[in-house]
């Protein structure tokens, strides 16, 4: 098949480094074109890939300093894509409604996976108004604030095989991984770590937005010993780090999508103690890949219990469930379905 995927320019494909969206979008391009379509790529142009790149900025829009207006770069995007999508069977989305109102008045089929959170009022008056957009939930709770939006799947994220493999260390402490920020609570992550008398090791980025947030809540408790600020690691980084933990803590305050970090865990037999928030139970396989708590007293007493737990059956998880060849095939099964039916024009209700 002649795909396009059409990534956010906020950073590369893949990102430097951290970046939940870029890294799926690669993931799911690679996979594609090592299954033998034909596969192009709208992404900033210091993206690294085996499909045909189109930069649609010269840089990620995180990286240049001299950017003031990130929507631009998406337009100037948008366009080229309009431009050659008579070119491919079908046109695949992850910028959330952008493509609605300009890719429902062109005769390419197209999808839009949805990445975020959709708990927002002012969401599902867009989603209102374009009833006919095929859309992809990447897990079924994502789904919740919005059942009459036209979903057409849900397809969980996945990871290549052998990016992310168990290695041959002694687990010596607690693991957070990703973003630091109120609703991931990296406090809690803290709280039960002190509790259980185990080192926590965070791995994790400050975006400018929660930049006060670390200063006042976190940043006190870290000590460098029993708290340990690790900083953004990348792909490379990720296997030592989660193989020597324990457990990753996702002690979530908020209706998680997904959550990448908790499959890149299980990619490695690191079992997950999560929240039951959002995705979290559609992802980990309670007594098997990691547990689902409610509280930090339940966090703290799962940890107890690690040790009923098998951390190749946590790798073996992951395998089962979410690889990217897996991501890919599903995402396959939408394309044809799409391509295979003549599309009317999308109603936009006004």
């Amino acid at each position: 098949m002649r795909i396009a995927q059409i990534a956010p320019l906020t950073e590369s494909v893949p990102p430097r480094l951290y970046g939940g969206t870029e890294r799926v979008v690669s993931f799911l391009t690679e996979e594609l074109v090592a299954m033998g379509h034909e596969v192009t790529l709208f992404a900033s142009a210091d993206s690294q890939t085996s499909a045909e790149l189109v930069g649609g900025w010269p840089i990620a829009l995180r990286f240049d300093p001299n950017l003031r207006d990130t929507i631009a770069p998406h337009v100037l995007m948008l366009e080229q894509v309009c431009r050659r999508a008579d070119q491919f069977d079908v046109l695949h989305f992850h910028l959330d409604y952008w493509s609605f109102s300009l890719f429902g008045r062109q005769a390419t089929p197209f999808l839009t996976t949805l990445h975020g959170r959709l708990d927002l009022p002012e969401l599902g008056l867009v989603y209102d108004g374009f009833p006919d957009v095929p859309l992809v939930s990447i897990s079924d709770a994502q789904r919740a604030p919005m059942p009459k939006a036209n979903f057409v799947a849900t397809v969980h994220h996945g990871l290549p095989a052998d990016l992310l493999t168990p290695r041959p260390v002694t687990p010596r402490y607690l693991a957070f991984l990703g973003r630091i920020c109120p609703e991931k609570r990296p406090d809690l992550a803290i709280a039960i770590a002190r509790q259980v008398g185990l080192p926590l090791k965070i791995a994790a980025k400050v975006d400018r937005v929660d930049e006060a947030y670390f200063r006042d809540t976190i940043r006190p408790l870290i000590d460098g010993t029993s708290v340990e600020l690790v900083g953004e690691i990348n792909d490379a980084q990720k296997p030592d780090f989660l193989s020597g933990a324990h457990a990753l803590l996702v002690p979530i305050d908020w209706p998680e999508p997904f959550g990448l970090v908790m499959i890149e865990a299980m990619a490695c037999g690191t079992p997950v103690i999560a929240f039951n928030r959002g995705s979290v139970p559609e992802i980990v396989e309670h007594g098997v890949s990691g547990f689902i708590v409610d509280n930090v007293a339940q966090a703290v007493a799962s940890l107890g219990r690690l040790d009923r737990l098998s951390r190749a059956a946590v790798r073996q998880s992951f395998e089962r469930r979410f690889t990217a060849r897996r991501m890919a095939e599903d995402y396959l099964s939408l394309y044809r379905g799409l391509a295979a039916r003549a599309r009317p024009t999308l109603r936009v209700v006004r």
